[in-house]
């Protein structure tokens, strides 16, 4: 199913949108990095840095630019990992091109690299010697002219400033003068790499594809490989592949034991080549724990870019960017905004405040790199319209008044999903693996939320970290799918849960001793929450005793109204529980979030009636 749906996205919509240059038979996508200047003669003009430039936000709202590599097709398939010597036509690496590679800084690498640059430049002299008997063309000799007689290794160290920089990592390609396009690009070139793919010889193994149906070639390997997924090879991975006799079937070797047509899996593999590294990745890929999260619409629709700005980055808290949107993106963007503010005023959002068709297939597919191969986390197939409902539900659990007590850190309306892991644990590599695409099921399907998730946030509470509005927003949307609890954005104070009440107490006497004594070292939060979220039968009475003594501080109405208020909450509880379970210390947390924020609201309220009186 997941290789149909790919390839269908290859035929159906990428090898006909230049936009996303994906390949057709005898071509490949490759990151260009430096340009070789020739001139008429042979002879070297320049080494040009031929990366692009980029405008990224930084998280102070600030832009900055970089240099990326230029990704470009290219005659030929992607160069093969290993230590053979394997020249490319009108495109390789500088050791290949101009046999010099940037020196290690272990001498004994150094010299082992340099000697390889020198035998990997003399085959590629060699193979465009080659290449000019088969292209009768100008521009083709002079390439051999270059390498016959105008270039020798040795003059590398004439350009080691820009070869030590720019054409360090990434690929080459050349141009030359008065040619105002690179080589690989003029048509002679291109029919040539057409006429050489037409006569691959196609796989003597012929079975049943498994995507199509059909008696064809099957593809011995599947490529070219797989690139951008996190913990995956830098030179790619495969989805799917087979190097163990363990894994054969009836003596049927590598990926014959799993028949899929040669034009099948490179269809699938260069469509998710797109979605993952391409140049429109950006509206199709996020990052989710481990997981690389790609997602694409059955046709060509702004969806795709409404869930990748739901997903990644709180595009609900951020104001649009005229520099560095698009006028496409700044559209999506005012969608999402619009549907946000009518999710924020309580819901009704519908998939009709999006400009998008709502019965269009969605497919989603979570990813994770295990070295040289990749493994599928999740993967989710419905319409646009359920997979807006599902975010509009998930976003519903989580809502929540948000922080009125002072961060020094952004806390989004509308989190993203690795915003809601990151109050798992302190630092990202101690969250679970597992845990982003537990995550993603939940929201996809309307599963429970993952318990590790909710655990954690727990954990990290009874160290003493803040009950804040991210943690409380994991406790309350896992309430209420896990635990059929009914939780208000803000305080109920007709809510008489033994747990609730607790924890709006627990709140009301930290704020009782701040106000008597201002801000202390160790205060009450910091020396029993722990305790009082778990046994409060051992802590309350004794928190209770030295909030006396606090209230004895305080003087006037704030006196009078705080006594009033810890009666009003301590009224309906008969007793203090030996203990609560995970369930209970889930609203003990939510009701001291609640009591706090309602301290502040209160504070606001009553500071603006003064302004007005």
């Amino acid at each position: 199913m997941i290789l149909q749906s790919l390839y269908e996205l290859y035929e159906n919509r990428l090898k006909d949108d230049a936009s996303y240059l994906v390949p057709r038979p005898g071509f490949s996508v490759q990151n260009i990095t430096f340009r070789i200047l020739l001139n008429p003669d042979g002879s070297l003009r320049d080494i040009q840095d031929a990366r692009a430039t980029v405008a990224e936000a930084t998280k102070t709202g600030k832009t900055k630019s970089r240099q990326v590599p230029k990704q470009m097709l290219v005659p030929g398939e992607s160069k093969p990992p290993g230590q053979g010597i394997n020249p490319c036509s009108f495109w390789d690496n500088s050791a290949y091109l101009l046999g010099y590679k940037k020196p290690d800084k272990s001498a004994a690498k150094a010299e082992k690299d340099a000697v390889r640059a020198l035998e990997t430049f003399e085959a590629t002299r060699e193979h465009y010697i080659e290449l000019s008997r088969q292209i009768s063309n100008p521009v083709v000799d002079v390439i051999c002219q270059f390498y016959e007689n105008h270039w020798t290794p040795d003059r590398a160290a004439e350009w080691t400033e820009k070869l030590d920089d720019f054409a360090a990592t990434g690929f080459g390609v050349f141009q030359v003068l008065p040619e105002k396009k690179d080589v690989h690009e003029l048509e002679f070139i291109k029919d040539w790499a057409v006429s050489c793919a037409a006569t691959h010889t196609p796989s003597e193994a012929l079975g049943t594809c498994l995507v199509l149906g059909d008696e064809l070639p099957i593809a011995r390997l599947h490529d070219p490989a797989i690139k951008g997924v996190n913990g995956a090879a830098p030179g790619g991975a495969k989805l799917a592949s087979f190097n163990l006799s363990a894994f054969e079937s009836y003596g049927k070797d590598q990926s014959y034991n799993s028949p899929v047509s040669e034009n099948v899996a490179f269809g699938y593999c260069n469509a998710l080549n797109a979605l993952l590294s391409g140049p429109q990745s950006s509206r199709h890929r996020v990052v989710i724990g481990d997981a690389t999260t790609i997602f694409w619409s059955e046709k060509k629709s702004s969806a795709e870019a409404f869930f990748a700005g739901i997903l990644t980055g709180e595009i609900g808290d951020s104001p649009i960017d005229d520099e560095t949107e698009t006028v496409s993106d700044q559209a999506v963007h005012k969608q999402v905004e619009g549907f946000l503010k009518v999710l924020r005023r309580g819901g009704g959002a519908s998939i009709e405040d999006l400009d998008v068709d709502g019965d269009s297939k969605f497919y989603i597919l979570g990813l994770s790199g295990n070295v040289t191969r990749l493994v599928v986390r999740f993967w989710h197939v419905s319409t646009t319209r359920e997979m807006v409902d599902r975010l509009k539900d998930h976003y519903e659990n989580l809502a929540l008044t948000r922080s009125r007590d002072p961060h020094p850190y952004f806390e989004p309306e509308f989190p993203s999903a690795q915003r809601l892991l990151d109050q798992s644990a302190r630092e990202r590599k101690a969250i679970s693996p597992l845990l982003g695409g537990q995550l993603m099921q939940a929201i996809l399907h309307r599963n429970r939320y993952p318990m590790t998730l909710y655990q954690g946030v727990l954990n990290r509470l009874r160290a003493n970290e803040p009950v804040d509005y991210l943690k409380a927003t994991i406790l309350k949307a896992t309430l209420i799918r896990n635990f059929n609890q009914s939780i208000d954005m803000s305080l109920n104070p007709n809510r008489i849960d033994p747990a609730y009440l607790l924890g709006r107490l627990f709140a009301a006497l930290e704020k009782t001793q701040e106000d008597a004594l201002g801000k202390v070292n160790a205060g009450v939060r910091e020396r029993f929450y722990s305790s009082a979220s778990a046994t409060p039968g051992t802590v309350f009475p004794r928190i209770l005793r030295t909030y006396q003594h606090h209230l004895a501080k305080m003087e006037g109405g704030m006196k009078t109204n705080r006594e009033r208020l810890v009666q009003e909450i301590h009224a309906p509880l008969d007793g203090y529980p030996s203990h609560l379970n995970l369930e209970e210390q889930g609203l003990f947390a939510i009701g001291y979030y609640h009591q706090r924020q309602d301290f502040f609201t209160k504070k606001e309220k009553s500071e603006t009636q003064a302004v007005e009186a």
